[in-house]
This record gives structure tokens, C-alpha cells and sequence, in this order.
């Protein structure tokens, strides 16, 4: 059976409008209701400006990063591999950010195709949350970094530390230096996979048979993926372990217990 493209065309259409539609506050602005909705369930608010120049804006109001910051830092949403994210997301929608406040300007003409631009744009801004529980490899060292700059001030930490104690030892980076207690230096790690794993076994390898002072803790982006042989050989050489970035207080115990 053919189907009627024309039925089906104001089918599609009568739908849509009856999902859409402007509603007018009290205060005597207008939103938009729409379906796009936060994952609790909290429909997107959508204001509705007339611009002195024509046409009008519509913008989230700066609700977005508000309901982000319930359960986030938001300001890891401008940081490191987020920040680069979000600012492709609001390119690539053709959206703006000020201050925390979405928006977009469009003609009359343009409000629909706007109204899903904009409802797109923020359905990925809020997707970044789930970077905070999937960490994928590009935000493991970001989110550490963070916990670390949270826990220690900023002028004792040193990324990337080469310990001239050592031959060669611009071929054995450390991830983070930090003074320790008794003048002994404290070496950070973060583990994110196996091939950092046994790339850390190797550098503490290095430092032990140089019989260097240190002290070190490993972070691990999910000990429990780690396969075990290569775990027992980091476990052979290494000092504290932390099992996930989500165990940021065990994290602080023993940063706090080390350093100077």
C-alpha cells in the first residue's frame, strides 16, 4: 500500500506544532515549550527575547550550567578536553555562551530551525556530564590534575618532573613532583591503562636501582581492569596505590600523610 505523503506531511506537522508552542509568563516574557527535556525529567526552558535590531533570542536562560552544577564543577566544563568539547559543540551548533547563558539569534523566520539547533546544542553540553563517570583516556590525566591542584597548591606541583639524580633521565618523566616529608621527594603516577602500567613499572624500576630516596603513590583510572600480572609487577616497585579517581578521599589521605 502507498503511503500519502501529504496526510502524512500534516500528520508530522499538526504533531509537531501541538509540542512547540510559546507560552507567556506573568512577568509578560515568553518562553518556548518544547520536548526536549533533562534526563530527570526537567523540560529545557527556552526564553524568548525580542532583539531591538529584529528577530528575536532564545536562550536557555543560563539553566544548563545551573542544573550542571548540582552535582558538578562546572568549571571542569572550560577545562582541559571539556573545554575543547564545548567548544566545538557551541561551533559547530552555531550557538553562543556568556556568561553561562546559551543563546541563539534568529529571524521570525528562523525560530524553528533555531529552537532544535539550540535544543541540540544543550542536549550535548549535558552530555559532557558523563565524562565525569566514563573518564575516557583524553580526561583521566585532566581530572586528576584537578583532584591534585584541589589537594596541593598550585607552586608545588610539578608536571612532567625529571629527576636529574638519574642517567638519562629525560627518558623517565615523572607525571607529578611534590616536596615530601624528611626532604623526600614525592612522585605521583596516574595509571589510566596497561601500557601506562608498565611504562610506571619501568621508571620506578629505573629510580629503585639507582637507590633513590622517593616516595610514590599510583592513581589508577580502575584498578580493578588492570590486568593482574602487570599489576603484581607494579605493585613490586610502586608505593600507595589508589584504586579509582572516585576514591578522591584516600587520594587526600595520602597526599596529605607524604607531603611536605
Amino acid at each position: 500500500m502507498a503511503i500519502d505523503m501529504e496526510s502524512a506531511q500534516k500528520l508530522l506537522c499538526s504533531h509537531l506544532c501541538s509540542t512547540v508552542r510559546f507560552i507567556k509568563r506573568q512577568s509578560g516574557l515568553y518562553m518556548l515549550d518544547t520536548p526536549f527535556t533533562f534526563p530527570d525529567g526537567d523540560r529545557y526552558p527556552i526564553h524568548v527575547r525580542e532583539l531591538p535590531t529584529g528577530g528575536v533570542r532564545l536562550s536557555d536562560g543560563g539553566h544548563t550550567f545551573l542544573h550542571l552544577s548540582y552535582e558538578n564543577d562546572v568549571s571542569t566544563f572550560r577545562q582541559g578536553t571539556r573545554g575543547r568539547l564545548l567548544d566545538q559543540i557551541v561551533n559547530e551548533m552555531g550557538i553562543h555562551e556568556e556568561s553561562g547563558e546559551f543563546f541563539l539569534d534568529v529571524s521570525m523566520d528562523g525560530v524553528a530551525e533555531g529552537v532544535f539547533r539550540l535544543g541540540q546544542g544543550l542536549t550535548k553540553v549535558y552530555d559532557l556530564i558523563f565524562l565525569n563517570r566514563a573518564r575516557v583516556k583524553s580526561t583521566f590525566y585532566d581530572d586528576l590534575n584537578a583532584m591534585l591542584l584541589d589537594i596541593l597548591p598550585e607552586e608545588k606541583v610539578t608536571r612532567d618532573y625529571i629527576d636529574a639524580r638519574m642517567q638519562n633521565a629525560a627518558d623517565y618523566p615523572i607525571d607529578y613532583y611534590t616536596p615530601g616529608k624528611n626532604n623526600v621527594p614525592l612522585y605521583l603516577f596516574g595509571v589510566p591503562n596497561r601500557d601506562k602500567s608498565r611504562l610506571v613499572t619501568i621508571i620506578l624500576e629505573r629510580l629503585l636501582r639507582h637507590d633513590l630516596a622517593f616516595e610514590s603513590i599510583l592513581v589508577f583510572e580502575d584498578q580493578q581492569e588492570m590486568p593482574r600480572q602487570d599489576l603484581a609487577r607494579l605493585s613490586n616497585v610502586g608505593g600507595e596505590m589508589v584504586a579509582s579517581l572516585d576514591a578522591s578521599h584516600d587520594l587526600r589521605r595520602k597526599i596529605t600523610r607524604k607531603a611536605a
